[in-house]
């Protein structure tokens, strides 16, 4: 599926065996570019968030590593 532009789509991931897989997948088209999306729910100190990691569609799939549950600190929602 081909996004509009600055623009995206995660869905469960129905395919989860493992806690280091993503708990969402999807893509975006961020100007212009394609993005495969990976989105894992964390625990913080302020409460349940979600990290998100982007990866080229045009690159070989490769091992992405989820944002730390330190960074909880500075998102402001």
């Amino acid at each position: 599926m081909t996004q509009n532009e600055n623009n995206g789509v995660l869905f469960k991931n129905d395919k989860k065996t493992q806690d280091k897989h993503p708990d969402y997948r999807g893509e975006a088209n961020v100007g212009g570019t394609e993005y495969w999306l990976a989105a894992w729910i964390k625990q913080g100190q302020k409460g349940k968030f979600m990290s998100i990691a982007f990866s080229l569609k045009d690159e070989p799939a490769k091992t992405v590593n989820p944002v730390d549950d330190e960074l909880d600190e500075g998102i402001p929602f």
